[in-house]
């Protein structure tokens, strides 16, 4: 199943993915009124990348991580903060405990959740008034914009199946935040949605290891991964001065339950 294979390589996880916008992380604890007492439920944490600062609140923490790897990174992480701890579960299939929580929050890791459990599971977490926070990380088109078009040949050459025609990265202004879910959901409401957005420049190196952490790409037999990597890195190098900006966009989007 892809969603447990981020857990073949934690140290490189940790390392080569960003964490989030601070803006964001004020935002989402701003809302949901964090602060020693509060009680944090995390979904999906990998190795902290969200988690370590949600816990500089003092908040209680608990999060459910699938991947005992990514778990045991994401305690060492978590070492100067004894509020927060991380089990190993699946969060479909853990058990709520008794006394609800303030915030349940999933970041980056909602799709890989079932659509069937998710949303009432976490609803089912939250006390009355509490929050459930979903964040979302996009592509989109900006930075190094020519080379966001170049390396689209690199994957129509090594990985043509997956690989849609002259696909191109998305506007930031033509990306539809979806609601549908939490809109739909009982016991929740108003569901609200704000955007961050911000480039992050990569070495090819840099660049490389966030490569290596995507499921996509994780998932390609060694040939194919070789020289899809090898095709970026020489782009990368001999182009573009060794030297790309990416674009992301994050939406945190929230609702409160009741």
């Amino acid at each position: 199943m892809l969603r447990g294979i981020f857990d073949g390589d934690a140290e490189l996880y940790d390392r080569a993915r960003p964490r989030y916008p601070s803006g964001l992380v004020k935002e989402l604890v701003t809302q949901a009124g964090l602060g020693i007492g509060s009680r944090v439920l995390e979904i999906a944490p990998g190795t902290g990348q969200l988690t370590v600062p949600l816990a500089t609140t003092g908040s209680t923490l608990t999060a459910v991580e699938l991947g005992p790897a990514l778990a045991t990174v994401a305690r060492r992480n978590l070492t100067p903060y004894p509020r927060a701890h991380v089990e190993v579960a699946e969060f479909e299939a853990w058990a709520l405990p008794p006394k609800p929580y303030d915030l349940v929050v999933c970041a980056t890791a909602f799709h890989w959740l079932d659509p069937a459990v998710r949303v009432p599971k976490m609803r089912e977490a939250l006390r009355p008034g509490g929050t459930l926070a979903i964040v979302t990380t996009e592509h989109v088109a900006g930075g190094s914009a020519e080379f966001w078009v170049e390396v689209q040949g690199c994957y129509e050459r090594w990985d043509p199946d997956a690989t849609e025609p002259d696909l191109r990265l998305p506007a930031e202004s033509t990306v539809r935040s979806d609601t549908g879910e939490l809109d739909r959901a009982d016991g929740l409401g108003p569901v609200t949605v704000r955007r961050f957005a911000r480039d992050i420049t990569y070495t090819a190196d840099q660049y490389i290891d966030v490569l290596r952490t995507y499921s996509g790409h994780r998932a390609l037999d060694d040939v194919k991964r070789d020289g899809l990597l090898g095709c970026v890195r020489a782009l990368i190098e001999g182009t573009y001065g060794g030297v790309i900006v990416k674009r992301y966009l994050h939406e945190l989007i929230t609702a409160s339950a009741h």
